[in-house]
């Protein structure tokens, strides 16, 4: 199987190292990219997991988000900067028979020894 988050990748030899082993992603940029994954996957113990634990989404949210991810269709990730810290990407899906983007500037840092999703900036 292909990984969501680069085609050219296999899920084995990418993202389904972070989604067994948070502690194995050693950039935010991976961390971002297993997000992604996680988001066309479905996975939402692991989006849990690799979410600063100050701004986790609730159970309640925690379900709202796996019925939305699963209503959309994912087409690609492209990430366009990456630093210490942050990484700006765009994530195209369709909903609704609409090409939608988010465009985000997303904010690691670490927690538990290991990388966290934190905020949008």
């Amino acid at each position: 199987m292909k990984c969501p988050c680069n085609p050219s990748k296999l899920y084995k030899d990418c993202c389904k190292k972070a989604h067994q082993n948070i502690h194995s992603v050693t950039t935010p940029e991976i961390l971002m990219r297993s997000r992604y994954s996680a988001f066309v996957m479905a996975n939402i113990d692991y989006l849990q997991k690799s979410h600063h634990s100050s701004t986790r989404p609730s159970n309640f949210e925690k379900k709202e988000i796996l019925a939305w991810t699963k209503s959309v269709e994912w087409l690609k990730l492209n990430v366009l900067q990456s630093t210490e810290n942050t990484v700006e990407f765009k994530a195209f899906f369709y909903e609704n028979s609409s090409l939608n983007v988010i465009h985000e500037n997303s904010l690691f840092v670490k927690e538990n020894d290991h990388w966290v999703y934190k905020s949008a900036l």
